[in-house]
């Protein structure tokens, strides 16, 4: 398997990760509510599934532009390319549509 694979696989790892970890919060603000929780407690806990969610979306953000430039330095796929898990691969985004996403989370 190639560098370039793994790295995409560990990058895919660690947002499941961060994904996972920020559900789990939110879980915490919904029970927290349901029990008529505190404000404070409520307001902490919603910031934090909130800043967990950012830092989810610039790291997909930031693997997307990886493999951008990992496309760009290598010759054109032909159509009908698979990706590793032997799934049809989608084409690759734009800078314009990078950018268009990196903006909308702020």
């Amino acid at each position: 398997m190639s560098t370039v694979g793994t790295e995409q696989q560990d990058a895919q790892r660690r947002i499941l990760n961060r994904l996972k970890r920020a559900r789990g919060q939110l879980n915490a603000v919904i029970d927290a509510v349901e029990a008529g929780g505190d404000c404070r407690t409520v307001v902490t806990q919603l910031a934090a599934v909130s800043s967990a969610l950012d830092r989810a979306g610039f790291a997909i953000i930031s693997s997307a532009m990886r493999d951008c430039a990992t496309d760009a330095a290598t010759p054109a796929r032909s159509g009908g390319a698979r990706r590793a898990d032997g799934a049809e691969a989608s084409e690759p985004l734009t800078f314009d549509e990078l950018e268009k996403l990196f903006l909308s989370l702020s």
